[in-house]
């Protein structure tokens, strides 16, 4: 579960989907060697379990969570969730969207849990936003696949998602990979 206590509010979304940066030779994360540490990406070679928020398109933020060792850029990013709870919160935060689209692809999610630049760096252990248990879900109802929205290494299968929730951001492929994840 994904939970903010932001301005006073507490949204909860059980997460449904993610994506995975792993490394200085994974060609679509901010940590790519052909970048180097920047003041934009320096959180990713941080300590694991810290929030990486950042910017795309100059509008939207994304959340991630720094999952290796220090000193090596790898981080999560939470493509979408089911929202569990504070659903005023989330729905005066994105006037106008059905539910299913409250927390469906990075940047709305953010939007509905209020999380911004503020959030960066912040230890996912701890209020305002943290990550918390939910409930286990098999294996065989996570599906792999290529990541989305990317221009580079967009065959590596490093998308996962909870197989059939109607909450996950959309552009499914119709059969999960087999492939290995890569390491």
């Amino acid at each position: 579960m994904l939970v903010s206590e932001i301005d006073g509010q507490r949204v909860v979304g059980e997460i449904v989907e993610t994506e995975a940066y792993v490394g200085a030779d994974d060609e679509a994360s901010h940590g790519h060697r052909r970048f180097g540490v920047t003041r934009r990406n320096a959180v990713m070679y941080g300590r694991p379990g810290i929030t990486y928020v950042y910017r795309i398109y100059g509008m939207h933020w994304c959340v991630n969570a720094v999952t290796s060792t220090e000193g090596y850029p790898a981080a999560v990013l939470i493509r979408a969730a089911r929202p569990i709870d504070g659903m005023d919160a989330a729905r005066a935060r994105r006037p106008g969207r059905p539910d299913r689209d409250l927390m469906r692809g990075p940047a709305n999610l953010c939007r509905a849990m209020s999380i911004d630049g503020h959030h960066n760096e912040h230890p996912l252990a701890s209020p305002p936003l943290w990550i918390g248990p939910g409930v286990a879900i098999p294996d065989d109802r996570i599906s792999r696949g290529p990541r989305v929205g990317i221009s580079r290494a967009v065959d590596d299968p490093l998308r996962f998602w909870i197989r059939g929730s109607e909450w996950v951001s959309g552009r499914v492929p119709r059969e999960p990979s087999t492939e290995p994840v890569p390491s």
